[in-house]
């Protein structure tokens, strides 16, 4: 299947394969080395989450505000 059979696919169908695909790359995450600078950022938003927990969003309330649904 080529990039153009895959645009033809109903927005479902796409979405699923997205899903499918993101799965496959968080499965091997590890083999993703972080930058220093993504690094560092990573630990400074989780010094300040946890300096402020009460400040974090549930990821449903994000999604909702964000994306409507």
């Amino acid at each position: 299947m080529n990039l153009e059979d895959i645009l033809k696919l109903p927005v479902s169908e796409r979405l699923r394969l997205v899903e499918e695909i993101w799965d496959s790359i968080a499965a091997e995450s590890e083999q993703l080395p972080l930058t220093e600078a993504q690094r560092e950022e990573l630990d400074r938003r989780l010094e300040e989450l946890e300096a402020n927990p009460s400040d974090g969003v549930p990821w449903e309330e994000a999604r909702k505000r964000y994306f409507g649904s």
